[in-house]
């Protein structure tokens, strides 16, 4: 018997998905007597467990005494979760992470592969093709034609050659 059947278990809508390594903040709800106050726990995600009663643990390193502690998913007092970076681990669990100290605990950040946008590059590449390359062409070609290639390259072949460096031996005098 699964403990999800019995009780309607509510996900904290607040909590993104999480993977050991990833550097987080949690900001958690504490109740002192009769005030109510959000308190800041920021550290490494070394275990997550899924399922129905699911939690993360989260550790720190603050004054050389380290710190864990161990949040569910569908607590009401987890106020937010702020991803600040994932960290590149081969491990499901970062024990290891518990005997190591300054630099040795510290994990390479992973690295997101970013595709450039399509349609970006798409809207230059069809503004490139319909603009006139001179004023002779833009007089002579209909509105909205393209301008063929050879055509771009034969009214720039003079000003790249006026361009060009004279070579060496006319520049220097003979001895």
């Amino acid at each position: 018997m699964d403990i999800a059947a019995l009780v309607d278990i509510k996900k904290n809508p607040n909590i993104p998905t999480l993977s050991p390594g990833d550097t987080v903040k949690v900001y958690t709800k504490v109740i002192e007597g009769e005030r109510e106050r959000i308190q800041v726990f920021q550290g490494v995600v070394i275990k997550v467990q899924e399922g129905a009663t699911g939690n993360f643990t989260v550790r720190r390193v603050a004054y050389g005494s380290g710190t864990e502690r161990t949040f569910p998913f569908n607590s009401p007092l987890v106020n937010k979760v702020e991803v600040i970076r994932h960290g590149k681990v081969r491990r499901a669990k970062l024990f290891y992470l518990r005997g190591l100290t300054t630099k040795k605990a510290r994990l390479k950040e992973k690295r997101v592969m970013v595709k450039p946008e399509v349609e970006a590059v798409e809207e230059t590449t069809m503004a490139a093709e319909a603009a006139p390359v001179s004023a002779n062409e833009a007089t002579s070609a209909p509105a909205g034609s393209v301008v063929s290639a050879q055509s771009v390259t034969q009214t720039e072949a003079p000003k790249a050659e006026a361009e060009q460096p004279k070579p060496e031996s006319e520049t220097k005098p003979q001895q």
